[in-house]
Order: structure tokens, then sequence, then C-alpha cells
């Protein structure tokens, strides 16, 4: 294979490695789905209920959210600290590779402190626009 294959394939394997459990859980229990509007669960039962409304859509960002947090940037994170260190264990004496390695983490704990910021840029957002719901994630 060329190498500009390989360097397309293999992050879209690591994605789809870590998204498809995700969506293997989507059927179990009273899961409302993405969007909760016009269903609510009676007794274990799905019934039509009220038309969507403005907290119906925030609760969906918030879902997304928290797919993306949880699902997403959490294992890509521990999977670069993984390769981080991996590198700087082999890197021996050799300044560049330690350089890179280094390079790598903190990297890393930038674009962590970065998601992170969004995210409470956008929850904060949320609640001056009114959202009502809960600052964790409630389907976790």
């Amino acid at each position: 294979m060329r190498k500009n294959t390989l360097k397309f394939l293999i992050p879209v394997l690591i994605i789809s490695i870590l998204i498809a459990p995700a969506f293997a859980l989507a059927a179990e229990g009273d899961w409302k789905g993405l969007v909760p509007c016009g269903k609510e669960v009676v007794e274990g039962v799905v019934t039509e209920a009220d038309q969507c409304g403005f907290n119906d859509f925030m609760e969906l960002i918030n879902k997304v959210l928290g797919f993306l947090l949880t699902y997403l940037v959490l294992p890509i994170a521990a999977i670069m600290f993984a390769y981080a260190g991996f590198k700087l264990v082999i890197s021996g004496g050799n300044t560049e590779a330690r350089g890179t390695a280094k390079k790598v983490f903190s990297n890393t704990v930038i674009g962590l402190i970065i998601i992170l910021l969004a995210f409470l840029i956008i929850r904060t957002i949320l609640f001056i626009l009114g959202y009502e719901g809960a600052w964790i994630f409630e389907w976790v």
C-alpha cells in the first residue's frame, strides 16, 4: 500500500473501532433516542408525547457533546499518551526522538485543554440560552 493510503486508513480504522461500541448500545434499555421529543417512556413503553421544543434541541446538543467527549476524545487522548510514553521509553539516548515524544505529549495536553475549554464555553452558552438540563451527562 502507498504511504498516503496508510496515513488515511489508520485514523479511520481507529475512529471506527472507537465509535462501533457506542452504536451497539443504542437498543439497550429504555433509551429514548438522540432526539427525545415526540416520545415518552411510561412504565417501559414508549408513547407519543408533545412536539419538540427548545429544551429538546438543547438536550440533543448535550448528548452529542457527551458522546464526543466520552467515546472519542478521552480514548484518543489515552492512545496518544501511551504513544508518547512508548516513544519516550524507546528513544534511548536520541535527543530528537525524546523531543518528538515530549512534543506529542504536550500537544495532547494542549488539545485536551482546548477541548475542555470549548466544552465549558458551549455549556455556558446553553445555560445563558435557558437550557434547564443537568451539567453532567445524563445517559452515562
